[in-house]
Formats: C-alpha cells, sequence, structure tokens
C-alpha cells in the first residue's frame, strides 16, 4: 500500500508538470487480493411482480416454462453468471415464515404482504421452488430470516430443514416433502433493516436481539450476516459492533444498504426513471458516489472492534430508485432502466471491486421487474435492460484478481458542483487483464491514458456499453437501443494505451 501511495503521489506530481488531466496506472505487482465472485450479486424479495410473473409461472402458463419457472429467465439469468441470490426480502421477510410455504401448495395458508401492494399470496413460492430455482440458474442461496415478527425456535427450525441431513423432525419433514438431500446453503441474514421495517429496532437491543438468535444458527461453514447500517448511520454501526464484540465468531458480515435517489428526499417524488433532465443526471450520480464515503467510514468503525477484519462488509441492497412506473401499482416499485442505471451499475461495481479486502458480498436490489432489474417481463415478453448488460461485461471480474490501480480523472462540473468524470477498476484471471471504465459526463468524451506498467499481453480488445441519448432503454417489441458493442482500442505506445471514452459510456478492455 506505501508503494502504490508513492506511486499515486508521483503520478499527481507527473500531471501536475505535464498537464494530462486523465491518468490510469495499473500496478500488477500489488495484485494479490481476490475479487469475490458475490460482489456480483442479486436481490429478489416477494414484491410486485418479480416472483409470480417475473420468475414463476403457473405450471400450464402458455409462457414456456420448466416446473413453472420462465424459460425465458432462466435462460437470461444463466448467461449473467448469477453468484448468489437473497431472498425473501427485504421488509418481505420480516413477515414471512417459512413453514406458510412448504408441503403441498393447495395446503399452504395465503400471506397479505403488507409492505408492497396489499396483495394476498398463496404462498406457491416458497423454500423448495427458490432453492430449486437457485440450482437451476446455478447459484448460490442466502436467506434472511424473520426476527422482526418470527422467533429463534422458527429460525432454528428453517436452518435444519434446509442443511441438515440427520434423521431429525425438520429433515424428516423435508424429506416428507419431496427432498431427500439438504441444500448446500451457507449464507444466513438475521433480519433485515432492523432499524426500520424489521422492527425498528435500536441498534443497541438489535445486537442482542442478534447474539440470541445466532447462537442457534448452527451447522457447517454457515456464514451470518448481522443487519447493518444505512447509507451514512454510523451510530447503528457504532453500537452494534461494540454489542458483538465480545461474539464476533458468530458473525460473519455486516450488511449496508445504499439507495441512488436523484432526489434528496425518501418523500415526494423520487424523479423519473425515463423523463430527466441533466440535473437529475448528476444529482444520481452524486448520490451513487457517496457510496465510496460511506463503505470507508463504516469499515474504520468495523476495523476498531474487529482490528483483524474477520467481519466482511457486506452490501446486500443497492440500486437506483425512482417514481414507479406510471400506471403500475406504486406498492410494485416497478421502473424503467436506462443508460444511467447502465452507468450507476459499472460505478458501483468499480467501487465495490477496489474495497475487495473487505467486501464480500453485494446485492442489486432487485433482479427481475422490481428497482434496478436485470430483466423486465410483461406477460409473455421479455427485456434485457442496459443493467443487465453492464453485469453482463463486468462478470470477467468475478473470482479474478484485483489489480490495484492509480486514477486522476478530470471533473464533470454542473451547476457549480463537480464529480470525477471517470471511475474504474481492474483485475486479472486466466491470464487476461480486465480493465472497466465509465464516463458518467453525458455531454464529452474524455481522453485517458492508461499505464500498463509490465502487464504481459500479446492482443487487447474492448467492448461498450453507450447510446446515442442519456435516457435511452430497451422496451418490450422494439429493437434494443442500449446493448454491448466492440470498443476500438489502438495499439499501446511504449506500454500506454490511449483512449478516448465517449460520453456516458461503460467500457471494458481485455489484455490477453
Amino acid at each position: 500500500m506505501k508503494k502504490i501511495l508513492i506511486t499515486s503521489i508521483a503520478l499527481m506530481v507527473f500531471a501536475f508538470y505535464t498537464g494530462a488531466q486523465n491518468m490510469l496506472v495499473l500496478h500488477p505487482e500489488k495484485a494479490e487480493t481476490l475479487i469475490n465472485k458475490n460482489i456480483y450479486g442479486h436481490f429478489s424479495e416477494h414484491l410486485g411482480t418479480l416472483i409470480y410473473g417475473g420468475i414463476f409461472v403457473d405450471e400450464d402458463s402458455d409462457i414456456p416454462n420448466t416446473n413453472g419457472y420462465r424459460n425465458d429467465v432462466l435462460e437470461a439469468l444463466k448467461e449473467l453468471k448469477v453468484p448468489v441470490l437473497r431472498w425473501p426480502g427485504g421488509c418481505f421477510a420480516d413477515t414471512y415464515h417459512w413453514r406458510d410455504g412448504v408441503g403441498p401448495r393447495e395446503d399452504r395458508p395465503s400471506i397479505v404482504n403488507v409492505f408492497w401492494g396489499g396483495v394476498t399470496e398463496d404462498n406457491s413460492f416458497g423454500t423448495h421452488e427458490f432453492l430449486d430455482f437457485c440450482e437451476l440458474i446455478g447459484t448460490e442461496p442466502y436467506l434472511s430470516i424473520n426476527s422482526g415478527s418470527g422467533t429463534v425456535r422458527e429460525a432454528a427450525e428453517w436452518v435444519e430443514y434446509v442443511t441438515s441431513g440427520n434423521q431429525s423432525p425438520m429433515a424428516d419433514l423435508r424429506r416428507q416433502n419431496g427432498r431427500e438431500e439438504p441444500w448446500d446453503v451457507k449464507f444466513w441474514g438475521v433480519g433485515n433493516e432492523s432499524w426500520g421495517c424489521g422492527g425498528d429496532m435500536r441498534p443497541e437491543y438489535y445486537a442482542d436481539i442478534y447474539r440470541h438468535y445466532a447462537g442457534y444458527i448452527r451447522g457447517n461453514n454457515l456464514e451470518r450476516v448481522a443487519v447493518g447500517p444505512s447509507s451514512g448511520d454510523y451510530n447503528w454501526t457504532e453500537k452494534v459492533m461494540s454489542g458483538l464484540s465480545d461474539k464476533l465468531h458468530l458473525v460473519q458480515g455486516l450488511s449496508l444498504h445504499h439507495y441512488t435517489l436523484p432526489t434528496n428526499s425518501w418523500s415526494g417524488s423520487k424523479g423519473s426513471a425515463t423523463d430527466f433532465e441533466e440535473d437529475q443526471w448528476f444529482s444520481t450520480f452524486k448520490h451513487t458516489l457517496e457510496v465510496e464515503e460511506y463503505i470507508v467510514k463504516h469499515l474504520e468503525i468495523m476495523d476498531k472492534y474487529d482490528p483483524e477484519g474477520r467481519v466482511s462488509l457486506i452490501v446486500d441492497e443497492w440500486g437506483t430508485w425512482y417514481d414507479p412506473l406510471p400506471g403500475s401499482n406504486p406498492g410494485f416499485l416497478q421502473q424503467q432502466n436506462t443508460i444511467r442505471d447502465a452507468l450507476v451499475a459499472g460505478v458501483n461495481l468499480n467501487i465495490f471491486n477496489n474495497y475487495a479486502e473487505r467486501i464480500s458480498m453485494a446485492n442489486i436490489a432487485q433482479i427481475v421487474n422490481v428497482l434496478q432489474a436485470m430483466i423486465l417481463t410483461d406477460g409473455p415478453e421479455m427485456v434485457k435492460t442496459p443493467t443487465y448488460y453492464a453485469f453482463k461485461m463486468y462478470n470477467v471480474h468475478q473470482d479474478a484478481t484485483l489489480i490495484p490501480t492509480s486514477l486522476i480523472s478530470e471533473k464533470y462540473e454542473y451547476d457549480g458542483e463537480e464529480l470525477p468524470a471517470i471511475t474504474s477498476s481492474a483485475s486479472v484471471k486466466d491470464g487476461v487483464t480486465n480493465i472497466t471504465l465509465t464516463n458518467v459526463n453525458p455531454n464529452n468524451a474524455v481522453n485517458i491514458d492508461c499505464y500498463l506498467n509490465g502487464v504481459d499481453f500479446k492482443s487487447i480488445s474492448g467492448q461498450i456499453i453507450s447510446a446515442d441519448v442519456m435516457n435511452a432503454y430497451n422496451d418490450f417489441g422494439k429493437e434494443e437501443k442500449v446493448n454491448i458493442a466492440n470498443f476500438d482500442v489502438k495499439k499501446p505506445n511504449n506500454n500506454i494505451l490511449s483512449l478516448e471514452i465517449p460520453a456516458h459510456s461503460v467500457v471494458l478492455l481485455q489484455l490477453k
């Protein structure tokens, strides 16, 4: 780290004397931190049409399906290489009682989704359906335990039902319900947003609740995730980490939730997903970039109580949040998804990559039809969003080794404020060096020199996600306006790669 800091200072001095505005220096000699593939995780809540209609339909539906799972969604998510998927919430998790969602579907009781639209659900999609879905798309499950309206016994029995191979009441019930072998479920969250919809708890109280639950969540290689803060709530992190400081062996992760809103308030309009001008474009990226400050400061607090860094930070809810799609149920949180969202994804993923030493997972909200979705469905139709293509482009970083970088970027200025125009991250895997860059300036391209510093390669290629206008999106029944295209890259000169990154674009470079 000291050598990288010295190199960064030298870079700034060089930039000052040469007048260079934009420089990216790779430090491959310092590549040692693995970027956990789970940073590219996703989130699925019983919310709107995410589960019913988005993932799951009647088995006799006219929509092609496999045991009720939409074939188009299955194939799209396999292609995306989803590493981990969180379920059943979200706020829904702290009203969900897992026993209502197992056994013969015709015998399952209904539940009213009190948080999202007040709709009645029949519990036809429960533990078996979710875990079977994870197996179909090749992803690890991450289950959220009800610590708001549930009980410790209920939580312990769910863990036993899912993971136990013994002869025991819950394992036998699972077998009775058609699953002989246990599922390999590693990740278990104890509650969700316990400071809000998960119980309106004080952090000291939640720390005691966590201690109680975590002691009963037992099994081989289980990873327990404690409810962490929302955005900049440093008091929550302080009090929870203090309350758990003598029980850190029961805590493998602390969550962080941070949503990007174009406006400054949760009340009133949050801004349109598609009908916006540059003021909301700028404010969207201003609020997106705040997550780095939150990560740094929460990690400082965590390190005070966990100097060995045993507890990782898990950003298990993040993404854009706009006004609901006009004409839709406002409780369904359905919104469109533009090139702006692809850039928000790229900026966040670059930041998470660069903190991979302490961030072990992140879960964008949410995977289908809700908030910053990968996929939108409308009856039999399906659309891959710009965010889908950003995740597809970035999956080269999954389980790759982080290459530390030093970046100097010109500013994107608007109405007296400024942001860095460029964000970046880099990694190496299987002999391929991957560099991802975003340019959040909606008006101007940015010229940047990449100093490759001894990276060994014989060929170089590029991909880009961009669009003609800053609110372009993909719509049902129409040709895609935003997807991945080839990006021409000139041959490096003296190991310096000179690039022009177009306005509002995400770029991937691969050196082989």
